[in-house]
């Protein structure tokens, strides 16, 4: 009897371990307020400071164009934000935007100062918003693409209905902003979206969280990652493999340009190419040797621009 005590004694302080392991890793992870940017950035492994300066020069161009922000309201009732800049070519209604979606903790704007250099001045108008629980954005509970891919649908109908019906739409994805554009391929797209770029996205908010723990801190996935998907069910309303980008793009339609890190430590590489096998649209990869996560543009700018140039003309003729 004293053993069977000691065994239910010791099941239970398991049990409330694990909870408290789940409770943990969930607040800490998956609700506004508690995911860090700065605790983002050092687990990416990126040293971004040597960038710096090339952003500031970039943003210096970048700012002086004419841009405002914009509201629309979500599938589920919040204010979502993002930040519009017109082609600067001139013409009142953009004939092609791109739409980039940003990382997890991070901001539409703010993201994209280097490249939207290059957007801009290769005629593109831009809409870069703010994900939800980011930004301006309104939201407690991060959407890791499963549901910010409803709002890029959104968005995108914002953008025909602001450029017009022949407004001709390229969607850019980086990280979190990567999966959300490629879990967006799977759904029922307008004709004008015509190409999708993924730069280092992940195939599911789960599948990722995996990695993180099981290689970044050694720990094991289990219960964490099992209580947090229940939590998530209850609170955010998805599952964390509910949206899955490896199964998504296997009902694409639209080409999808796949970019990635070698070096990337953070969503692993590997993810990139079980993803582009498992694509059943048009498709071009591009590995950037060396990068480490999200450094993909920065480390070899000269492949990253042609890359998204020949794309670019083959996609938008």
């Amino acid at each position: 009897m004293g053993a069977l005590k000691n065994i239910v004694a010791a099941t239970g302080l398991l049990a409330a371990a694990g909870i408290g392991e789940t409770v943990y890793f969930y607040n800490r992870t998956m609700k506004r307020g508690n995911a860090k940017t700065e605790r983002t950035t050092k687990m990416s492994g990126t040293d971004w400071a040597k960038y710096f300066p090339l952003m500031e020069e970039r943003k210096k161009f970048v700012m002086v164009q004419q841009h405002r922000d914009v509201y629309l309201t979500s599938f589920d009732g919040l204010k979502l934000h993002a930040t519009y800049f017109p082609a600067i070519n001139g013409t009142e209604q953009a004939e092609k935007i791109v739409i980039c979606f940003h990382g997890y903790t991070g901001e539409g704007l703010s993201n994209h100062m280097a490249i939207a250099d290059y957007f801009l001045k290769h005629g593109y108008a831009m809409l870069l918003p703010d994900a939800r629980a980011h930004g301006e954005s309104e939201g407690e509970y991060i959407g890791f693409g499963c549901l910010d891919r409803q709002d890029a649908l959104s968005w995108i109908r914002w953008t025909i209905r602001e450029c017009g019906e022949n407004v001709k739409i390229m969607l850019h994805g980086t990280s979190m902003g990567g999966a959300t554009v490629l879990m967006a391929s799977g759904l029922e797209l307008p004709a004008n979206v015509k190409g999708i770029v993924s730069d280092c996205g992940f195939t599911s908010p789960k599948e990722v969280f995996t990695h993180v723990l099981n290689h970044m801190y050694h720990l094991p996935a289990f219960p964490a990652i099992q209580g947090a998907d229940l939590l998530n069910k209850r609170l955010a309303g998805y599952g964390m493999d509910e949206c899955n980008a490896r199964r998504e793009v296997q009902k694409a339609k639209v080409p999808i340009l796949f970019i990635h890190g070698s070096a990337d430590t953070f969503v692993p590489c590997s993810m990139c190419h079980e993803i582009y096998d498992s694509c059943k649209s048009p498709k071009r990869k591009l590995i950037i040797e060396g990068a480490a996560h999200a450094e993909s543009y920065y480390k070899d700018m000269d492949a990253y621009e042609k890359a998204l140039t020949e794309f670019s003309e083959e996609i938008m003729s």
